[in-house]
């Protein structure tokens, strides 16, 4: 349905309605803006990325043949955008996610809000360590939910490329990761112990 109602906005953009477009940016915008705070880990930079994307809409949206949806290719464009941006970005800064409007709920402690910012700023900081490629296949795939043959549409690879790709990021965010598992406490009784 969806993919449906993307055509009938690009075909009504392509006959010169600009409202189209509007709605196009509507539909999108936070999904874009979510992609690329996470490949880039900086708000600023997810938000120029997103200028970017959708001036890039703007002017190759009358040609879009559809040959893949219009969201996959919104994604590829968004992907690509914020590698571009890292390539620009002469050095690393990173601000912890909930500074770009990820709040944690009211209903948890300040020392539990804390902790998860904490953790966040960890996570985002080993994201940008992990490869390009890697990073992009764990951003689509795990962070935006999308299924394997949406990632490989968005990434122009192939599905299998996409789980080795996805099953080494994952190693590499383990190994980056690692220190958390040991500092986060553990609920309930402590596992037994091979020797008990």
């Amino acid at each position: 349905m969806t993919e449906a109602k993307d055509r009938e906005l690009v075909d009504r953009f392509a006959r010169g309605e600009s409202g189209a477009f509007d709605t196009i940016v509507q539909r999108y915008e936070q999904r874009v803006y979510a992609i690329a705070l996470r490949m880039t880990g900086n708000p600023e930079d997810a938000r120029d990325t997103m200028q970017e994307v959708f001036i890039s809409a703007l002017r190759a949206l009358r040609s879009f043949r559809g040959d893949a949806q219009l969201s996959t290719w919104l994604h590829r464009v968004t992907v690509n955008a914020s590698l571009d941006a890292l390539r620009k970005r002469s050095r690393h800064t990173t601000r912890p996610i909930e500074e770009a409007g990820e709040h944690p709920s009211d209903d948890i402690s300040p020392d539990d809000a804390a902790a998860r910012a904490a953790r966040a700023a960890e996570v985002q900081r080993a994201l940008l360590q992990v490869s390009d490629e890697h990073r992009a296949v764990l951003v689509l795939h795990d962070l935006q939910d999308m299924d394997y043959a949406e990632t490989a549409a968005a990434l122009d690879i192939p599905v299998g490329t996409v789980k080795s790709r996805l099953h080494r990021a994952r190693l590499e965010m383990a190994r980056l990761l690692g220190h958390l598992r040991e500092t986060e406490p553990t609920e309930g009784p402590e596992p037994l112990k091979e020797g008990r």
